[in-house]
């Protein structure tokens, strides 16, 4: 048996994980860097906007740009890792990140910054999935497993709150560009500690041809998906091309589901999805997620537009969910999750949140960080640190070998649409719930200070009454956990591939 074979539990691990520790940090550091991007570029867009003379109708497109290359190719890009090689598609996902992200530090039209912005969306499909992927090839005992992917699921977590501190940071005391420039360097040391580091198990790759039918269909049905709830948050959800797109997202994606059932070699194995436990990870994480994106834009803009917030501050302001979500993942997740089911850490993980969310509802003007956000956004932390650790690992847990790669794929791409549909469904309805209380109270404001008062109010109300939402999202996502998620405590247990390629690599399987 080769050196990737199964081991038992409690001995050595095999020697060609030797070194899967020192992977981790670089994994890590590519992972920071892809979540850093999501919010960093955010606090960067209004100094990018004048510099480059972007137009307020086509701002949207430095986030959208991104968004839809990335969420549209995560399975394409997880498919990809899988017939490549994890290390390769790692390596080549960060050199083309780094180099998009020169592009778009150096760009000097917007049209240049959309395309660098596409092109980072293009390769961090690719960089994303092969990272989760690895881990999951790479670390097969289960108490290891459960620390990597405690340290993974709390850098996913709160690396986008440390985005705002990074953002503010550099736009205030250097340039916007160095929003962009920043990821070269996380780039070359991931890039280069993956290539002399990484030792990816052998037999585990999908040599199979690629399913073209299945990359197109389910590429244009995310991509019409994700932009049409951007457009429905500029535009509105009865805008006749935001309606199409969600149509045509629905018709192909469905064609999507028919095509890979008949299909000899899929992009996305139905196995995959069908099986209980992963599809209740999925779904919940893309219900949390919605909540989680809604909390990011309603506090930021609460704390900078209401408390008069420096982008610093804001992003400091963030630094204690951080520190739930390192405690709530590294702590208590990692501690427990070999002792307790997945669900036992999951679903209270999720309601924790959700008190932290209920906390939030009370927001109104004179609200004092200390007494309302604070306590609020730990417990969000807490909870959501708790629960996206065992989600992390169990999305990936007793997969085939040859489709680690697309079921990493699956967690990404319920992330990325579960953070679409949170900004545009949440804002939708804090714009609408804003609308509505200004034109119920502006006639009794008879001076200008008042008038503003009552619109500082209505915004608070509209940001309350999305946030309510949320808690909702949570409270669902909590039921779908203990409803289909039924894994037990994972134990480190060989499984055989199926495909004779790959018989000898040990994946942890969950004991029931």
């Amino acid at each position: 048996m080769s050196q990737t074979a199964a081991k038992a539990p409690g001995a050595p691990a095999p020697s060609g994980d030797a070194n899967r520790w020192k992977a981790l940090v670089f994994i890590a550091l590519a992972q920071l860097m892809v979540v850093l991007d999501a919010t960093i570029v955010n606090i960067a867009l209004p100094s990018a906007q004048t510099d480059l003379g972007i137009s307020d109708g086509n701002r949207q497109w430095v986030v959208t740009a991104y968004a839809l290359a990335f969420g549209g190719l995560l399975l394409f890009g997880g498919r990809i890792a899988d017939l490549w090689g994890r290390k390769r598609a790692f390596v080549i996902g960060l050199t083309g990140f780094a180099a998009a992200s020169a592009l778009g530090g150096a760009a000097t039209s917007g049209a240049m910054m959309f395309g660098a912005r596409a092109l980072q969306g293009v390769f961090g499909a690719m960089l994303a999935p092969a990272a989760l992927s690895l881990l999951a090839v790479m670390f097969t005992d289960a108490k290891e497993r459960a620390k990597a992917f405690g340290i993974y699921g709390a850098i996913a977590g709160g690396g986008g709150a440390v985005g705002f501190i990074l953002g503010g940071v550099l736009t205030e005391y250097l340039d916007w560009r160095w929003t962009f420039f920043v990821n070269i360097p996380f780039a070359i040391v991931a890039a280069l500690g993956a290539y002399f580091v990484i030792r990816e198990p052998e037999g585990g790759r999908n040599r199979n041809p690629l399913d073209i039918p299945g990359v197109l269909l389910s590429t244009l049905g995310l991509v019409s998906l994700v932009y049409g709830f951007t457009r429905a948050e500029s535009d509105g959800w009865g805008d006749a091309t935001t309606i199409g797109l969600f149509v045509a997202a629905a018709v192909l994606l469905i064609a999507f589901v028919v095509t890979e059932a008949r299909v000899k070699a899929p992009l996305l194995p139905l196995r995959v999805v069908t099986d209980r436990n992963r599809g209740g990870i999925y779904l919940s994480l893309g219900i949390a997620i919605i909540a989680m994106f809604g909390t990011f834009l309603f506090l930021t803009y609460y704390l900078q537009a209401i408390k008069g917030f420096s982008p610093i501050q804001t992003g400091f302001a963030f630094l204690p969910m951080v520190a739930g979500m390192m405690v709530g993942s590294t702590q208590i997740g990692t501690r427990l999750m070999t002792r307790v089911p997945a669900r036992m850490l999951m679903g209270p993980g999720f309601l924790v949140a959700s008190l932290g969310m209920l906390l939030m509802t009370r927001l109104e003007i004179g609200s004092s960080y200390a007494s309302t956000v604070l306590p609020a956004v730990l417990l969000l932390g807490l909870g959501m640190g708790t629960a996206f650790m065992p989600a992390m690992s169990l999305a990936t847990l007793g997969v085939e070998p040859r489709d680690a790669g697309v079921a990493s794929a699956m967690v990404n791409t319920s992330q990325q649409v579960g953070g679409a549909i949170g900004t545009a469904l949440l804002n939708t309805i804090a714009a609408s719930a804003t609308t509505s209380y200004i034109k119920d109270h502006i006639a009794t404001a008879t001076s200008k200070p008042q008038q503003q008062l009552v619109q500082m109010q209505g915004a608070v109300h509209g940001y309350t009454n999305a946030i309510w939402f949320a808690v909702g999202m949570l409270v669902l996502a909590a039921v779908i956990v203990v409803t289909l998620v039924n894994a037990g405590k994972p134990e480190a247990t060989p499984v055989a591939s199926g495909d004779g390629a790959a018989d000898d690599v040990a994946i942890p399987v969950v004991a029931h």
